[in-house]
């Protein structure tokens, strides 16, 4: 469901969302529509229990995680400006790593034109403080927000590596073969884990990419670089299984303190209108994907509702992807929340929405300005009680989140052309000021 803006707004702006993209697939004859250590992190991790283990699945999964983050009620975060982060008190910020690599096989030691133009390491300097400024921006909002890294490299680097490369299961099939591109990916990796070091953050390794390794067949027989070139993690199998295997494994050792997840895309649920579909059948395998990829020693799975506002498909795409909001009708939020549920008890590691659409209805469906119903059901109210000032209250709607194993939602555009905290007119800020006021959502009531 994801789509991504050009690598140019990371520079532009340090903290802007970075996402672009084009038309996908689903799952295997779907199409989808155009457009090595098992610890747990040290710093208030569950140690002494197995990696990924957060109680027994069907508890309150994420229980574990949110004490470490420093939280006791589902967290809400975004990404944006430095003023729209500091316009309420948000959990979490998240930021993209993407664009491509540098030029070379290691990592730049001083930036230039040596180390090409859209390696992320570069966007400020010296190379890495991009990251290290983000964490510190993170840090000193009030309270302090966790800093979230959204790694989507494979396709960027394919792109400017291979002529006519294309997003899809090339990027499981072609680029994750290619010895160059693995050799930089798995050293720029252990860069962004080494300039993180002992700091508490979340990690979120490459969207879209595991649905794609869904498509191309069995992650554990699928051929990947790993060892050949990656002293870290010569254990794992040269397969994609154990590619993903290899990134986690990376983070216990070079990030002790951060939190990952790998993604799970419900490209097969998101638009499902039958009721006699078995979501959880799609969830569990999804699940059983993912566990071979080294979800089982992850912390999270990042999840998410659409990638772009609702208005916008209906407006420019000419697509109906709306949901309903009264959960009686087809594509609906229950129905996500149902696969959610199953997938998170399944991994046994709770659930975190990313990404999530900004629109509202008081937009005019314009750039920067469509409507969409997220926001609003998530916590409750509509964009017309805010703007004429009416209270807004928490309703229930969160409280089906903790059911399902969600810790929390993070908004954010997935494209430069969405609605974003910043031309909401104010949705987003006035809710999350009323649901902390509230005391928020507990995972476990």
């Amino acid at each position: 469901m994801l789509r991504r803006v050009p690598w140019l707004v990371s520079v532009l702006s340090l903290f802007a969302a970075c996402s672009s993209g084009n038309g996908s697939t689903g799952d295997a004859g779907t199409t989808r529509d155009a457009s090595t250590s098992d610890a747990k992190p040290t710093d208030g991790g569950s140690s002494g229990t197995e990696s990924g283990t957060d109680g027994a699945a069907g508890s309150c999964l994420g229980s574990t995680l949110l004490a470490a983050l420093g939280k006791d009620r589902l967290i809400v975060g975004l990404t944006g400006s430095d003023a729209a982060a500091a316009s309420a008190p948000f959990d979490l910020r998240y930021v993209y790593l993407s664009g491509g690599l540098f030029t070379n096989t290691t990592p730049c030691t001083t930036c230039g034109t040596s180390c090409g133009t859209t390696w992320w390491g570069c966007y400020n300097t010296p190379p890495g403080a991009y990251a290290t400024d983000f964490i510190m921006s993170a840090q000193k909002a009030s309270p302090a927000q966790v800093p979230l890294f959204t790694y989507y490299e494979i396709l960027q680097t394919a792109v400017a590596t291979i002529s006519g490369f294309q997003e899809g299961t090339a990027e499981v099939t072609v680029a994750a073969t290619n010895t160059g591109i693995m050799t930089r990916y798995y050293n720029d990796w252990r860069f962004l884990l080494n300039t993180i070091g002992t700091t508490k953050a979340m990690l979120h390794i490459e969207p879209d990419f595991w649905g794609y390794v869904r498509q191309a067949g069995d992650p554990t027989t699928l051929a990947a670089v790993v060892g050949a070139v990656n002293p870290d993690c010569t254990s794992q199998p040269s397969t994609i299984a154990g590619m993903g295997q290899c990134m986690i494994a990376m983070v216990r050792k070079y990030a002790p303190n951060a939190f990952v997840g790998l993604q799970a895309s419900a490209w097969n649920i998101a638009g499902n209108t039958s009721s006699s579909t078995n979501v959880a059948t799609d969830a569990t395998a999804v699940a059983a994907m993912l566990q071979s990829c080294g979800q089982s020693n992850g912390d999270f799975v990042v999840v998410e509702t659409s990638d772009r506002d609702a208005g916008y498909y209906q407006l420019v795409q000419n697509q109906d992807r709306w949901w309903d909001p009264t959960d009686t009708m087809l594509p609906d939020y229950a129905q996500d929340l149902t696969w959610i549920k199953a997938l998170t008890e399944a991994l046994n590691v709770p659930a975190l929405y990313w990404q999530t659409p900004l629109g509202n209805s008081m937009q005019a469906n314009t750039t920067n300005h469509y409507k969409d119903n997220r926001v609003d059901y998530f916590f409750g109210g509509s964009a017309s009680q805010v703007e004429s000032g009416a209270p807004v209250t928490v309703p229930a709607h969160f409280s089906e989140l903790a059911a399902a194993h969600v810790i929390g939602v993070a908004f954010g555009a997935g494209a430069g052309d969405q609605t974003d905290p910043d031309t909401d007119g104010g949705n987003l800020t006035t809710k999350m000021k009323a649901y902390v006021a509230s005391g928020g959502q507990a995972l476990c009531p």
